[in-house]
């Protein structure tokens, strides 16, 4: 399935049952298998993704991310488009914006100052 886009009027639950009932669900142990695991060799257990959909991740700005998920009979389910969703939300809030420049030393502002000074007096001012 094409990768889906979470509209304004479509509520998160009705967007993974829809997900789900077009062939992309994924009982927790599957999509755990999707992820590498963070020791070792094996891959992310099924507690972990029910700890991701029912607390949520911490995020670098402090918010929590929780993977959707739908609850259907006895057991939860997700999808590959609500496990892309949770893993895009917390890369993009790790990811700066834009790459902040170091900043200059005093030395180096001392140097652009006087260039600066040396220009104006070129240009008569």
């Amino acid at each position: 399935m094409a990768d889906s886009v979470l509209t304004p009027d479509v509520e998160p639950v009705a967007q993974v049952l829809a997900e789900i009932q077009t062939g992309d669900g994924l009982a927790l142990s599957a999509a755990g298998r999707l992820f590498p695991a963070h020791r070792g060799t094996g891959t992310v257990g099924p507690s972990t993704v029910f700890r991701w959909l029912t607390k949520g991740a911490k995020a670098n700005g402090g918010h929590l991310v929780r993977l959707e998920a739908v609850r259907v009979g006895g057991r939860w389910l997700t999808s590959r488009g609500a496990v892309a969703r949770f893993v895009r939300a917390l890369t993009d809030a790790a990811t700066p914006a834009a790459p902040v420049p170091a900043p200059r030393t005093t030395s180096a502002r001392q140097k652009a100052s006087e260039r600066a000074g040396r220009e104006l007096v070129k240009r008569g001012a």
